[in-house]
């Protein structure tokens, strides 16, 4: 029987995304159950691309938009995401959103309907309303 190893660069990619992911749930820790205000920035209310600048303000500038987020990094096809790509759904014609993905098919945003949480990129709301991902922490 024949075993296959990682290579040394899927390995230390591994470790990475997995300290990535623990960074990320440190935020959403600071952040769980904030409410969501279109144009807010605080926790008193946020909305997604203000959260997603929050949540890497310490170690990345990023625009305050979507639109001007989604520009930022590098597109990602979606069998290739990975902790800390930016997720982009089309929530109606003219309302973008965005969240931060953290493996295992699960993305950190701001809900309208909840507040910052974590919601599945399967779930049967956001599945279909994928848009792209983009890559901004190499």
């Amino acid at each position: 029987m024949t075993t296959l190893k990682q290579s040394t660069a899927e390995q230390v990619s591994s470790r990475q995304g997995s300290g990535l992911k623990s960074a990320l749930l440190r935020q959403y820790a600071q952040w769980q159950g904030t409410p969501y205000n279109l144009g807010g920035s605080t926790r008193r209310g946020i909305d997604c691309s203000a959260l997603v600048q929050k949540i890497f303000s310490q170690h990345i500038t990023l625009p305050r938009t979507t639109h001007q987020q989604k520009a930022k990094g590098m597109k990602v096809a979606k069998h290739e995401l990975r902790p800390g790509d930016l997720v982009f759904f089309k929530s109606s014609p003219r309302v973008p959103h965005v969240g931060v993905y953290i493996g295992d098919k699960q993305f950190i945003h701001a809900s309208q309907k909840v507040g910052v949480t974590i919601s599945r990129l399967d779930n049967p709301y956001w599945a279909p309303r994928y848009e792209t991902a983009r890559r901004i922490v190499h």
